[in-house]
């Protein structure tokens, strides 16, 4: 006789006993949680094992005793298709909305079909050869100061004189890489070697060796490269200072060319660096009281006043044509008096 799937059920019957309501069952899976059992479809909860087995179905229906889990069927064509095979666990779990663990409604598993990979050998492509290390060379003809470092990594030799140290027979052994700090170990990229002490790191002896050290580097073209710099002014009654703020300017040859109407810069740095500039004065100035000052970080240029009189602007403007100030006189002991100074464009000048 066949034997009821449906879950809850599980009876013996026949086809001339089953009807539509002959099958009392439970249309989905168990729940066990914290200690209680019971059905997904059905709110009754318990705690035995045996008060599960007891609860009874709540929908009715016929026996079957088709298989829970459906398969595929084979295609009625008489090419062979094929199936992949469908396995399930004996006891699926899986957790539904409430986060209740609900047995055996996992869907089954599907294998698919094991595929065989063919891999074409290739030869790996052939490793290019290191690009040999361009050594660069110092400039034999710029003039070295007694004590300066060789600038090579790990030599620290210090230059004493043309023969010792810019001889035939100097032997600069220095590291090709860059210092490597890991994990507590020193050492360099170029080398395998490795310690824990940062005295002996220092110690590390090169692992290239070159017939001249490095002391000012390679020769440079002469290429000028002209920059901008910021420069400031203030007046006073008779003078006007301009600030151009420009490092390491070499004092000789700096060139300032005083003008009555105009002020002519140029001025040069390290490293191929140079500032020029050409100025139109706002009003004129005395060229031979005017003078100029070189210092680390700027270079200070003082012009003296030819009448006098206040500048609206350092450059010429139209919206400025004249400008009046007051300036006082007079020795110790006196109150002192005012002095109105008018430019000549001045409408006042006139009436004065």
């Amino acid at each position: 006789m066949p034997v009821c799937t449906h879950r809850g059920c599980e009876k013996t019957y026949t086809e001339a006993d089953n009807s539509d309501n002959a099958c009392q069952f439970h249309p989905q899976g168990p729940i066990f949680h914290e200690g209680l059992k019971g059905w997904s479809c059905c709110s009754k909860r318990v705690v035995s094992f045996d008060q599960f087995l007891a609860i009874p179905g709540c929908s009715y229906g016929r026996h079957t005793d088709t298989p829970r889990e459906e398969f595929p069927s084979s295609s009625s064509s008489s090419e062979k298709v094929e199936v992949p095979t469908s396995t399930s666990s004996p006891a699926p779990t899986t957790v539904n909305k409430d986060g209740s663990e609900v047995y055996g409604s996992a869907a089954p598993v599907v294998k698919p079909k094991a595929t065989t990979t063919t891999t074409t050998a290739t030869s790996a492509p052939p490793t290019p050869a290191p690009e040999p290390i361009v050594e660069e060379e110092d400039d034999l003809s710029v003039a070295v100061a007694v004590g300066k470092t060789c600038k090579r990594l790990g030599c620290g030799h210090t230059f004493v004189s043309e023969g010792e140290s810019r001889g035939d027979k100097v032997v600069c052994q220095y590291h090709s890489g860059s210092p490597v700090f890991h994990e507590g170990s020193k050492g360099w990229s170029c080398c395998p070697r490795k310690v824990l002490e940062f005295d002996e790191f220092l110690r590390l002896k090169g692992c290239r060796t070159t017939n001249q050290h490095l002391f000012v580097g390679a020769k440079k073209d002469n290429v000028e490269e002209l920059v901008q710099c910021r420069h400031d002014w203030y007046q006073t009654q008779t003078h006007v200072n301009l600030s151009i703020f420009a490092k390491k300017v070499d004092a000789k040859s700096a060139v300032v060319e005083f003008k009555e109407r105009e002020v002519n810069i140029d001025l040069r740095m390290p490293d191929g660096k140079r500032f020029k500039l050409d100025l139109p004065l706002f009003q004129p100035i005395e060229p031979a009281g005017s003078s100029v000052e070189v210092l680390g970080t700027k270079v200070e240029i003082t012009m003296k006043k030819a009448n006098g009189i206040s500048w609206a602007t350092l450059e010429p403007s139209e919206g400025a044509k004249s400008w009046t100030t007051f300036g006082t006189t007079g020795g110790a002991g006196t109150v002192g008096s005012k002095v109105m100074h008018l430019a000549t464009d001045s409408p006042l000048y006139a009436q004065k």
